[in-house]
């Protein structure tokens, strides 16, 4: 999988990479253009840079945000849910594989301060974790590949308020992340990310969501890389993919650790985004699904989740650009 990561990676950077044509010299045919060839021609050129819109249907997928932002006065409001293992031996059809145990839950807002610019606010069940965040789009793709990915940059701030720490800097989180997106065709879309993760106070959950005690302070910060791509299978559903990897001496297979891996099916019904996906992963914060994760597909230990996404628009009845 992290070979399939890397050979994606080169593929999205050289797409990116790509030389543009040199226009070529007009004849004299050309030259003879009436106004209104000029005007067409004119409307075409402006049409080609235009951005390439809605790469991704949604603000984010299964762990991973995406290169989208909210609207400008458009406020997204995020459920989304982690339910119990669905196959291990304590599972099963006593647990109605899985539905009986809500393994966490996420309540989140994200809204548009400008076309480019989100605040975001959220909390987790797990770790009882409070996210303030930062999305800002730097770049967007265009139709004539004057910029051929589009890249935004997030950062987030956590902070466990419950626990037993000494000070209140024990309890902060940080991750930082650049979002390189590409939209490929009409149908398919796809994004890697290279992330920077940093806990004062490194925290490890089990199972069961227990912390583990006695962490290293070695394991305080660490990169990570997280591609996710999106195919599109009707005109209102797609089937996405989202993996991410720690690059952590700690986080091992040895010590009983696995990357994030999530399948899943999005569907648009107008206002809302509905995903429904399977993963390994207990958490839903990527600070947690990055940290944490030990949960393995071999083991049954996968679960059902779901997001949904609710636009509201705020610009006193303007149609909304999101």
């Amino acid at each position: 999988m992290k070979k399939i990561i890397i050979v994606l990676t080169f593929l999205c950077l050289a797409a990116g990479l790509k030389a543009q044509q040199k226009p070529t010299t007009p004849s004299k045919s050309d030259s003879k253009q009436t106004s209104a060839d000029s005007l067409l021609n004119a409307m075409s050129t402006d049409d080609k840079h235009q951005d390439v819109l809605a790469a991704f249907k949604a603000t984010r997928l299964i762990f991973s945000p995406t290169t989208e932002t909210v609207k400008k006065k458009n406020l997204n409001f995020l459920v989304i849910h982690r339910f119990g293992d669905m196959a291990t031996s304590e599972a099963g059809a006593k647990t109605l594989y899985g539905l009986d145990r809500v393994q966490d839950v996420y309540i989140g807002f994200e809204y548009g301060i400008t076309d480019n610019l989100n605040v975001d606010f959220g909390r987790s069940t797990i770790g009882q974790l409070i996210e303030l965040g930062l999305k800002y789009a730097v770049l967007h793709q265009t139709v004539d590949n004057s910029s051929p990915v589009a890249i935004t940059l997030v950062g987030d701030y956590g902070v466990r308020p419950y626990g037993d720490f000494q000070s209140y800097a024990e309890r902060n989180s940080f991750l930082g992340q650049a979002i390189i997106s590409r939209k490929f065709s009409s149908k398919f879309s796809f994004q890697v990310a290279p992330i920077y993760v940093y806990s004062n106070t490194p925290l490890v959950y089990d199972e069961n969501n227990v912390a583990i005690p006695d962490i290293p302070s070695s394991a305080k910060g660490f990169f990570a890389l997280s591609g996710a791509a999106r195919y599109k299978i009707t005109t209102h559903m797609s089937i996405v993919a989202d993996y991410e990897h720690s690059f952590s001496s700690y986080r091992t297979g040895a010590n009983g650790f696995s990357d994030p891996l999530g399948f899943g099916i999005e569907v648009e019904t107008g206002g809302h985004v509905f995903t429904l996906n399977i993963t390994n992963a207990n958490s839903i914060s990527q600070i947690n699904t990055l940290s944490s994760t030990r949960q393995d597909f071999g083991r049954g230990q996968f679960r059902l989740g779901f997001t949904i996404s609710r636009m509201f628009d705020f610009n006193h009845g303007d149609k909304a650009k999101y």
